[in-house]
């Protein structure tokens, strides 16, 4: 039986839920929408996804990240914050769904805060490598999927739309990416795709979207036993058309 699933960096749930609801209602193949930066408390989180008979797990945050599930299936929720992160900050949450624990994440951008900013990001790093020791180890079926805040390479963002300082290109950012991976996952994006420009974020600012000026930093890194059941991996980039739109757009991902 496949199993889809989804990422979506939203950017407030509480301004862009009709953009969900929306998006859910044309995309019923969509078994699980995973959404980071959702930025409010758990209490907060707009009840309209649970009249309409989704189920919905949150681990929310008074006015900053959060991170969410909305699913078509009974939720079962593994952890609500990634275990060795020694931070309060709402950026993990984890869901077994069809024998595949499934972990929605909001890595720090690493920009603000100067170097104990930057830290933070990187020690996030470190706790996801070793949840994906645990379960490699465990012999365990899971997905890492959200905003991850890294281009990989340079062919991941426009020319010029980030300086050299910038933390999602930092040698650091990229080593902890790059060690990540290598325990033996998979980038499906570029398992599929292996070079080309494949964005899922445009800034606001000086028309970005309209000169195609984007970014990719939300990815999905896959173990090989869920590796070689990819069928696809799709970035829905009409949504960012869509008027007061997430600077993020969904990225959508298929096994068999």
């Amino acid at each position: 039986m496949s199993l889809t699933f989804a990422s979506w960096n939203i950017n407030s749930i509480r301004a862009r839920a009709h953009l969900v609801q929306d998006w859910l209602e044309r995309h019923p193949e969509c078994d699980l929408l995973c959404l980071q930066e959702i930025k409010c408390e758990s209490h907060q989180f707009p009840d309209v996804f649970q009249k309409s008979g989704f189920h919905v797990a949150i681990a929310g945050q008074k006015a900053y990240n959060g991170v969410a599930f909305i699913s078509r299936h009974p939720l079962d929720i593994t952890t609500s914050h990634l275990p060795d992160f020694n931070d309060p900050s709402a950026r993990f949450i984890e869901t077994k769904m069809k024998d595949t624990i499934i972990g929605n994440l909001y890595l720090p951008n690493g920009n603000s805060g100067g170097e104990e900013g930057f830290q933070k990001k990187l020690n996030f790093f470190d706790a996801l490598t070793q949840r994906a020791k645990d379960f490699l180890t465990e012999n365990t079926p899971f997905v890492f999927i959200g905003d991850y805040n890294v281009c990989p390479t340079n062919e991941d963002f426009a020319p010029k739309s980030l300086p050299p300082t910038d933390a999602l290109i930092r040698p650091e950012s990229r080593a902890a990416f790059n060690r990540l991976k290598w325990l033996g996952l998979t980038d499906a994006l570029r398992a599929l795709h292996p070079t080309g420009q494949h964005y899922t974020f445009w800034d606001y600012t000086a028309a970005s979207f309209q000169r195609d000026a984007g970014l990719r930093i939300d990815h999905a890194l896959l173990p090989p036993r869920i590796a070689e059941k990819l069928i696809s991996f799709t970035i829905d980039k009409d949504e960012r058309s869509k008027e007061k739109a997430s600077d993020h757009v969904p990225v959508v991902v298929t096994l068999e």
